[in-house]
Order: structure tokens, then C-alpha cells, then sequence
């Protein structure tokens, strides 16, 4: 069934590609202008995750099987690939980073993962330790990418503290930064070195900050029910009493 499935999906994106009968949106697209669908989408799943709601992955999933299914026909058409090529490369990759199961070879896990993996960039003619990491990536998660990778090198605090100092000195430039430019800058470098940190405590900086925005959402949306229609033209003091209300609340 999951074959005819996918077999379905192919020939409904093939039919919505039709130069001729196809869908005037869908043949009009290039790779260019579905990637940050595609992006979006996988956010949508990371959201369902987050949530639990799984009759909401479901659907984003079904969501980002539809943008590989995109890509790949648009691929076929220009002669590069198809998706059963997708489905054969990802195939042949996972039984290739995991000898230790497919290949019955004693020694494997992560460790080996990561060697085949630097094995394959230097194959594809990467240079440097840090080539591969994409750049559509968000900012966030390509910081803390760029430093694992700079990590596995030996370019690495030994233990948080070295991290925690580097905010402190980051904060201070800042402060100091006399220029639009130089302030832009420096604050890019805190962050840098705020993601950094939290690398070092074994905290996801992507993971947290979306938890983080999550919670000011449902405290804001808290103050603003608690106020109703005169919100907006409270003070301050009167916001941030809201505030603490919703927070004393167990609102999270």
C-alpha cells in the first residue's frame, strides 16, 4: 500500500507540473522559490512535535513528503534525478553510516558516524572542517553547527566556564560599540557566543529559544484576557503587574 501510495503522490505532482494542464502556480515554481516552503513546512513539524498533536503531524509530514516529491519532479524534468534516486541516495547512506548494523562490523555508533561523515566531505572535496554547513540553516542552529564542527578539531572551551566568560567580554563590546555597524556586529558576536554556552551545557539553543517564545506568547495572550479591551493603553507598571500575574498563575 505505502508503494501505490507514494506512486499516487508522483503522478498528481507529475500532473500538477503539465505545461499544459497542469496547475498555473505549481509550473510556474523553480527550486529557488520552493525552498522556504519547504523550510516552513519543516518547521510546521517541529511546531506538531513540540505540541504533541499528532493528527497535526500527520498532516505536516504528509506537508514536507509533498515538497521532497516538489523537488524531485522538478529535477526529473530539467534530466538531473527523480525520487526514486532520492530514495536510493538516502538508502545507500544510511546502510553506509551504519556499518556496525548492515556490514555486521563489531565497532560503530555515533563515533563512526562521524568519521564516515568527515570521510565523505573530504570525497566531495571539502577543505576546510566548517564546508557543508548550509547556509539556509537558521542562524541559531548553523552557530551552534559551525562550532561543533570547529569542536571536533580541538577548537573548543574545555568546560562551560570559558563560554560563560566570553558573554561577559561579547556584552561589554556591545556597550561599548560607538556606530550602528560596530553594535550589529557585536551583538552578533554575543549571540554567537550565547549559543556557545548553551552548547557547552548540553542545551539545544534552537530548541530553547522556540520554548522561550512559546511562553512569552501564552503569557502575553494571559495579560491581555486579564485586561481585555483597556490593554493597550495601560502603562508599563500596569503591563508588567499583568505580567507577573500570569506568571504567579502557572501560566508557562
Amino acid at each position: 500500500m505505502t508503494s501505490a501510495n507514494i506512486e499516487r503522490l508522483i503522478t498528481i505532482m507529475a500532473r500538477l507540473r503539465d505545461p499544459k494542464t497542469g496547475c498555473e502556480w505549481d509550473t510556474v515554481q523553480t527550486f529557488e522559490t520552493i525552498a522556504p516552503y519547504t523550510i516552513e513546512e519543516a518547521y510546521e513539524v517541529a511546531d506538531a512535535c513540540q505540541r504533541g498533536d499528532m493528527a497535526e503531524l500527520k498532516d505536516e509530514l504528509g506537508d514536507l513528503l509533498l515538497q521532497v516529491v516538489f523537488h524531485s519532479r522538478m529535477a526529473e524534468e530539467a534530466g538531473h534525478f527523480a525520487l526514486p534516486d532520492v530514495i536510493a541516495s538516502i538508502s545507500d547512506k544510511m546502510e553506509r553510516r551504519h556499518p556496525h548494523i548492515f556490514l555486521g562490523q563489531a565497532e560503530g555508533g555515533h563515533h563512526l558516524w562521524e568519521q564516515i561523515k568527515a570521510a565523505e566531505r573530504g570525497a566531495k572535496g571539502h577543505e576546510s572542517a566548517l564546508d557543508g554547513v548550509a547556509l539556509g540553516l537558521p542562524a541559531l542552529l548553523r552557530a551552534e553547527k559551525l562550532q561543533k564542527r570547529a569542536a571536533r578539531t580541538g577548537f573548543d572551551w574545555p568546560d562551560p566556564s570559558g563560554a560563560r566568560a566570553k558573554i561577559d567580554e561579547e556584552l561589554a563590546e556591545v556597550e561599548a560599540a560607538a556606530t550602528f555597524e560596530a553594535r550589529e556586529e557585536e551583538i552578533g558576536d554575543l549571540l554567537f557566543a550565547v549559543v556557545n554556552w548553551a552548547r557547552k551545557q548540553g542545551v539545544d539553543p534552537e530548541a530553547a529559544l522556540r520554548v522561550a517564545n512559546a511562553k512569552f506568547e501564552r503569557r502575553f495572550k494571559a495579560m491581555e484576557a486579564e485586561a481585555g479591551e483597556t490593554f493597550a493603553g495601560l502603562d508599563l507598571d500596569a503591563k508588567e503587574a499583568l505580567w507577573q500575574t500570569a506568571k504567579a498563575n502557572g501560566v508557562r
